[in-house]
This record gives structure tokens, C-alpha cells and sequence, in this order.
């Protein structure tokens, strides 16, 4: 099972940027999709973002399109979330989940990943 290690959560203000990696034990081009949740207190965990391997393409929820990139590095074995123009009802905690299986879309949920990192904090202030 692969190993992922989420990093670059923190505090920022609002309007700020972050930006997350999440780094895997293997080839991140081995596995079918890699994707970003996110869950805030009292909220369920809901799909933020997802990148293919076998074609690049990417998912986004709508509350971050246009705010949010994904991207990969193969050499570096990271997925990175780059978020811009944070707002608060982005603090949550942020978890990077793959499968070696999946393509992931705008239907994929979180039980379609069969591996998950610990996941890090995000916190915007207002």
C-alpha cells in the first residue's frame, strides 16, 4: 500500500495562499489518481481536488475552482494543491488519498481511494 505524507498546512490570512504537497512512497505516475479532501469540524469530507496519471486531466469541487491547482511532479513524487485567495470556509483539515485503480472525476469519492495520508491543517482567518 502506498505511503502518503501531506505537508504545508498552517495559518493565513484571508485572501493568503498555501500551498500542500503531498509526497508518495513510489512513482506518483504508478498510481491511477491522486487526489485532495478536506473535512471541517462537524462537516462531512468532501472532495476538494484529483489528478489522473495516464492523461494529466484534473477534477475540481466547484467552491474551488478557479482558486485551487493541482499538479504533480513524477521526479519528486509529490502532488502539490496550490490554493490562492483563501477564504475561512476553507479551514478544514486536508488529506491527500490514491488509487491505483481509479480515474478520477467529478463523481469519485472518497471510498474510491484506498490509500491516505494523515493529513494537515489549514487555517484561514478573516
Amino acid at each position: 500500500q502506498v505511503q502518503l505524507v501531506e505537508s504545508g498546512g498552517g495559518l493565513v490570512q484571508s485572501g493568503g495562499s498555501l500551498r500542500l504537497s503531498c509526497a508518495a512512497s513510489g512513482p506518483t505516475s504508478d498510481y491511477g489518481a491522486i487526489g485532495w479532501f478536506r473535512q471541517a469540524p462537524g462537516k462531512e469530507r468532501e472532495g476538494v481536488s484529483c489528478i489522473n496519471s495516464s492523461d494529466g486531466s484534473t477534477y475540481y469541487a466547484d467552491s474551488v475552482k478557479g482558486r485551487f491547482t493541482i499538479s504533480r511532479d513524477n521526479a519528486k513524487k509529490t502532488v502539490y494543491l496550490q490554493m490562492n485567495s483563501l477564504k475561512p470556509e476553507d479551514t478544514a483539515v486536508y488529506y491527500c488519498a490514491a488509487d491505483p485503480d481509479l480515474y478520477c472525476s467529478g463523481q469519485s469519492a472518497s471510498g474510491d481511494f484506498g490509500s491516505w495520508g494523515q493529513g494537515t491543517q489549514v487555517t484561514v482567518s478573516s
